[in-house]
């Protein structure tokens, strides 16, 4: 992402605390710093993508007494609704400005700049990062207030599970069936069960290939988001509540780095009614 707003001619700042993942940004055009303070200081915009609420939180943290009055922070991580919330009145406090901006689209996305940005927040502060957004995004628009970002996020994680678990349930059926797998998963993916998870995650399955792709670890965490908002709302989320119980127990057996494809591994193990 660093690396196509370096690559269109934006002024570009990067750190990481694993200082190689720089390279690639850097060779587009970028200039690494060393700390999230000298970051935050030479910054007008600075953009976050990390992983939990918590990180968020220590990120901004660090970065803003250093930050220049007025910075908007952009925050591309998935984390729970009411803590970008709380980040956004704080900052807003301090006179800073924040969006919740959490992304879709996965690694490849992000290397193709066809990621899909949902952003909460006000309206001036997204016309500011618009441009910006648009580097690397096929679509990011503004979806309600502070908050919503996270909440349509958490919205299509719902939905992308659930489409992973008809896909591992439909093959895991056609398996015990004895069916040719490569030809289920053509014939199905042509019809009404097609999906993305059909185009995307059939390949990886058929070929055992349990690499990320978008790991089951991190696909879990946004599950527990999820649940969490889905019970302070009073929202019923039975198949997400599914999913997060299956991850859990890949997670427990050491599987947590694996792409959440290898889902179908665990169906073909439990059978019916395990």
């Amino acid at each position: 992402m660093a690396g196509h707003l370096a690559a269109k001619g934006m002024k570009t700042l990067v750190w990481n605390r694993t200082p190689e993942k720089g390279a690639w940004p850097v060779s587009q055009g970028a200039a690494q710093v060393d700390s999230l303070q000298e970051l935050a200081s030479q910054s007008d915009v600075v953009c976050i993508c990390v992983s939990r609420s918590e990180d968020v939180a220590d990120v901004v943290r660090q970065m803003e007494p250093h930050a220049k009055a007025n910075t908007l922070f952009i925050d591309h991580s998935t984390i729970a609704p009411e803590a970008a919330i709380q980040i956004h009145n704080h900052l807003q406090t301090q006179g800073h400005r924040f969006l919740d901006a959490p992304i879709t689209g996965g690694s490849m996305g992000a290397q193709k700049g066809t990621l899909t940005i949902f952003v909460g927040g006000d309206q001036s502060d997204f016309d500011q990062a618009k441009p910006i957004l648009d580097c690397y995004a096929r679509r990011a628009e503004l979806v309600g207030e502070p908050g919503a970002g996270q909440k349509m996020k958490l919205a299509n994680q719902i939905g992308v599970v659930g489409a992973l678990l008809g896909l591992c349930e439909s093959l895991t059926f056609a398996k015990k069936a004895g069916l040719d797998l490569a030809q289920t998963r053509d014939m199905l993916a042509s019809g009404a069960a097609g999906s993305w998870a059909f185009e995307n995650y059939g390949p990886k399955i058929l070929n055992h290939d349990w690499t990320p792709g978008f790991s089951i670890i991190n696909q879990a965490k946004d599950l527990v988001y999820a649940l969490e908002a889905a019970q302070q709302m009073g929202a019923f989320a039975p198949t997400t509540e599914l999913a997060n119980k299956l991850l859990q127990q890949m997670i427990e057996e050491g599987h947590g780095e694996w792409t959440t494809a290898a889902l179908y591994d665990k169906m073909l193990q439990l059978g019916f009614g395990a």
